[in-house]
Order: C-alpha cells, then sequence, then structure tokens
C-alpha cells in the first residue's frame, strides 16, 4: 500500500448483537454477535476485500460483539488487530443489562438530566464520555500517518465525532445526533500539518433485502 502523510480513519460500529436483537440496554454488559450480526460483518469484510480497501491496523473495544465484528474482518483482509478498553461502550451503570421496562421500573430516568448526572446511577454521564472519546482520539493521532479501522460502539463513537468535528455535548442528550447503525461507519481524514478534521463519508450497511431488489 501506499504511504499516506495523512491519517484515514474508519469508525465502524459492531455488528447486530443479541442485545440488539432483543432490546436491551447493552453499555459494557458483555453480548454477543447475533447471527445476523455475524453475516453483517461477513457481508461488509467480503465487499470492503472486493473493492481492495486495507488497514495497517484494527482497533476494537475488547466487548464481545466489537470484537468478534473485528476478527471477522482482520482474518478475511489479513489485517492486524489490536483491543484497547478506551473504545468500549459507555457504562451504562445500573441498567447494563436490562430491558428497557425493567430499567423503567427499577431506575427511572430524570425529567432533565445534566451533562454531569451519571447514566444508571453508577455509569459514565455524557460529560465522561466526551473526555474519554477525545483521550482515545489522541491515542490515534499517536500513531504513525496511516490507515487505521476502529471497531467500536454507537454510543462512544458519537462522542467521537463531537470530538473531531468540534461539537460540545448538551445537556438532556440535546445536540447533534450521528445514526450508526450495525456495521456502519464513518470514514474522517485528518492533516496533521493543519490540524484538519475531514468527515469524508458516513455509510448505513446494505441490508440483505436491498441486495436483492438491485439483482
Amino acid at each position: 500500500m501506499e504511504k499516506l502523510d495523512y491519517y484515514q480513519f474508519y469508525f465502524l460500529r459492531h455488528g447486530e448483537s443479541t442485545g440488539n436483537a432483543n432490546g436491551y440496554h447493552q453499555g459494557q454488559y458483555d453480548f454477543p454477535l447475533s447471527e445476523k450480526g455475524v453475516q453483517q460483518a461477513q457481508r461488509l469484510a467480503s465487499l470492503w476485500k472486493e473493492k481492495r480497501i486495507q488497514f495497517d491496523q484494527i482497533i476494537s473495544s475488547p466487548l464481545s460483539r466489537a470484537r468478534q465484528t473485528a476478527e471477522i474482518i482482520a482474518q478475511t483482509l489479513l489485517i492486524p488487530l489490536e483491543l484497547d478498553p478506551i473504545w468500549m461502550e459507555r457504562d451504562a451503570g445500573l441498567l447494563s443489562g436490562l430491558h428497557p421496562e425493567q430499567a423503567q421500573n427499577l431506575y427511572p430516568r430524570p425529567d432533565f438530566m445534566s451533562l454531569y448526572d451519571k447514566i444508571g446511577k453508577t455509569g459514565e454521564s455524557q460529560w465522561e464520555l466526551f473526555l474519554r472519546a477525545g483521550k482515545a482520539v489522541e491515542t490515534l493521532i499517536r500513531r504513525q500517518p496511516g490507515r487505521y479501522l476502529v471497531v467500536s460502539h454507537g454510543g462512544i463513537l458519537n462522542m467521537v465525532l463531537y470530538a473531531t468535528l468540534g461539537i460540545f455535548p448538551q445537556p438532556n442528550f440535546y445536540g447533534a445526533q450521528f445514526l450508526f447503525t450495525n456495521t456502519g461507519y464513518a470514514l474522517l481524514h485528518f492533516y496533521p500539518q493543519t490540524h484538519n478534521w475531514l468527515l469524508v463519508e458516513l455509510s448505513q450497511p446494505i441490508q440483505n433485502d436491498q441486495l436483492q431488489e438491485k439483482g
């Protein structure tokens, strides 16, 4: 591959997990990929192989749903994989692993939440997640310029886009939201000479029914 003098980052959300499929609060609860999630990861890996998209390194959250997604892509593209807990999903505190009805009964959400109120009583606040996302981005730009795939989770990836695009979180979850569906990703370039971030692409996965419609 041609050497780059800038950074190319693919920020990828994991495939569907059993927690996604059954509607649970996930946070850092370690749900594995569902069968559909495995297929999503395999489909994306095959598409990238077909398009000859390559990476110098894959960096993944160690939670099973992200790690399994990353392993499927790493095995298909023959790319080294590294696990880093800084890319784990938001700590959802006492909500983790609960169904929404259970969560609402046990730990009802306040009418208003400041940036500093913890999720699920003991989890990360919006501000804490934003600060962790900023530190996670810093770990990336301490590396050599190149092509990197980060496999992570929707909550922290939203805060990564906030940190890179100069957006600040708002109280009560107001403000911009970026939709990361399962195996959806954002492609960003970072130019260290000018400290300039460029959002190149926000991509959502092609579903089976869409593939059938397109023949």
